[in-house]
C-alpha cells in the first residue's frame, strides 16, 4: 500500500512544479487585468501613388476612356458598312431651299428634291447659292428701299445622292 501512496503523491508533486516553473525560453505571461482594455483605432494607411511607368499608362487609359468616342456593336458597324458601299452620284441642279421656323434656311429638303428630279431616293447638299428677290418697286427711280422690298432665296446647286 505504501508503494501505491507513493505513486499517487509524485504526479501530484509534478503538477505542482510544473505551475511553478519559470517560463521557458524567456517567455514572460502577462497578469491578467480585471478592466477591460481601451483599443485605439489608427486611421487607414493612405495608398502611396507610384509614379512608375504601368501607373502612366494606366492613368493614360483612364483619361482616354473620356476622350475616345464610345465602341459600336457589331450591327452597328455593319449598317455604317453597308451604308458606305451603297452607290452615291453626285448630281448638280438648282432646287431651292425651304425657311425653317428660325428663318435661316433648311436645305436637306432641296438636296432631296434635287436628287429626286434625277430619279434618287435622297441626298445631302454639299454646294449651295444664295441670291436676293426683289420687287419690281425697287428699282423705279426715286423710290426709298424698304426692309421687306427684298429676300434672299437659298438654292442647293450641288448634292451627293442614294
Amino acid at each position: 500500500m505504501a508503494g501505491l501512496a507513493l505513486s499517487m503523491a509524485l504526479p501530484a508533486t509534478d503538477s505542482a512544479r510544473a505551475q511553478t516553473a519559470p517560463p521557458a525560453l524567456g517567455v514572460q505571461s502577462q497578469p491578467v487585468e480585471s478592466q477591460p482594455q481601451q483599443i485605439e483605432l489608427l486611421p487607414a494607411p493612405v495608398e502611396r501613388e507610384n509614379p512608375g511607368l504601368i501607373n502612366e499608362i494606366g492613368k493614360l487609359f483612364e483619361k482616354s476612356k473620356s476622350v475616345l468616342p464610345q465602341l459600336k456593336s457589331p450591327s452597328e458597324t455593319i449598317n455604317d458598312l453597308s451604308n458606305i458601299a451603297r452607290p452615291s452620284t453626285m448630281v448638280t441642279g438648282r432646287a431651292a431651299c425651304v425657311v425653317a421656323s428660325n428663318g435661316a434656311p433648311d436645305c436637306k429638303i432641296g438636296a432631296d428634291r434635287l436628287c429626286q428630279s434625277k430619279g434618287f431616293k435622297e441626298g445631302k447638299s454639299i454646294d449651295t447659292d444664295a441670291s436676293e428677290k426683289c420687287s419690281p418697286l425697287v428699282y423705279l427711280p426715286g423710290h426709298k428701299r424698304g426692309p421687306n422690298d427684298c429676300k434672299t432665296e437659298n438654292f442647293v446647286t450641288r448634292a451627293v445622292c442614294q
